[in-house]
């Protein structure tokens, strides 16, 4: 596809300096851009790239004050990062009119399986008994849908997904490659002779709308009742979800990160990469917790930033990480101290027994 600069600013709200009709066929990032490439600079660490790149279409936000002349013509917005993401989701939409339809063989349906309009199912995947699958959704090859489940309208699910039996996903969701929704949560229980015995986990995992889980994740089914991520949470790559946790509304969760069994996490976090939280505890609303911390207890104050292992707040820990850089000086401060009191112990000492014959 083509486009100019002018029909992106229009579409965008925004407004062009240079060339117009300069045309776009593609996206890159700025410091690799070749002509025809669409980029945008939101941070200023990227603004020297803006005088000698490539690139024919540059998004750059109004406050922009440019301190040398520029090749590529520029349209000016108010947002430049959402802009371009706004102008990926278009694209994105006029793609999708391209996907996919229909079913692919060789695949197996089962006879009591629902199928909707506008489906796509793909080559080698398997639709068990009383699976539903709604309007317009896409399951690609190798995906498995168990029995009684649910894929809701305009959800996708990409190659070699799985979802188990009763577990539900929502409208316009989208899973990628190599994610397991529904296998059996942790659950075994000790026994006197010391081996454990497996707890049956006969609850669920409902997913529910516009959420977007990564590749290569792990959704554990609940014991009893319903695993739950919530309406517009995303998850990255490589995350284990536990039986039983809730994930709250629109929070983001990046890659690596564990969520231990029964745990629930409120609206609107943010968990960092590699981030590990045990189990049947809360997480308030609003929370962060740092890349590759550790949260070992309940999070009952909204807004609560954390760092560390285990896990407080943030304030105190960049105290903590201030005095712990002066380590050495206090250390020598301490030790000239220590001298000082052990001179002045050994002087009052004198003083005293000098004193003291003198008395006697």
């Amino acid at each position: 596809m083509q486009f100019s600069a002018t029909q992106i600013a229009n579409l965008l709200g925004g407004k062009t300096e240079g060339n117009a009709d300069a045309k776009v066929t593609g996206v890159a990032k700025i410091e690799e851009a070749v002509g025809g490439s669409l980029c945008f600079i939101s941070n200023p660490k990227y603004e020297e790239y803006l005088y000698h790149t490539k690139a024919s279409v540059v998004l750059v936000n109004n406050s922009l004050k440019l301190s040398k002349n520029v090749s590529c013509t520029l349209i000016r917005v108010p947002d430049a990062y959402a802009s371009f993401a706004s102008l990926l989701q278009k694209y994105n939409e006029l793609i999708a009119n391209q996907a996919p339809k229909g079913i692919e063989q060789p695949s197996f349906i089962a006879a009591s399986a629902q199928i909707g309009n506008d489906v796509y199912i793909g080559a080698f995947c398997y639709i068990a008994d009383d699976a539903v699958i709604e309007d317009g959704a896409s399951i690609y090859p190798n995906s498995f849908v168990g029995k009684g489940a649910r894929i809701g309208k305009n959800a996708k699910l990409f190659a070699g997904v799985k979802i188990y039996e009763s577990c539900k996903v929502g409208q316009n969701v989208i899973i990628h490659a190599g994610t397991v929704v529904g296998c059996d949560g942790f659950g075994f229980a000790p026994q006197p002779d010391g081996s454990y015995q497996k707890i049956p986990q006969i609850g669920n995992v409902v997913i529910e709308d516009d959420v977007e889980i990564g590749a290569n994740c792990a959704i554990d089914r609940a014991t009893m009742g319903t695993t739950i991520i919530r309406k517009g949470a995303k998850l990255d790559n490589l995350i284990q979800i536990a039986h039983n946790v809730e994930v709250g509304q629109h929070t983001v969760i990046a890659a690596q990160s564990g969520i231990a069994g029964s745990t629930k996490i409120g609206r609107y976090c943010m968990v960092g990469g590699q981030a590990g939280i045990i189990g049947h505890i809360q997480i308030a609303d609003h929370t962060n917790i740092n890349a590759q911390s550790g949260v070992a207890k309940s999070v009952l104050e909204p807004h609560t930033v954390l760092n560390g292992t285990p896990a407080f707040d943030y304030k105190s820990v960049l105290k903590s990480q201030a005095i712990f850089r002066h380590l050495p000086e206090i250390n020598n401060k301490v030790k000239d101290l220590e001298k000082t009191v052990a001179l002045l112990t050994q002087q009052i000492a004198t003083l005293t027994k000098a004193a003291t014959n003198t008395n006697g």
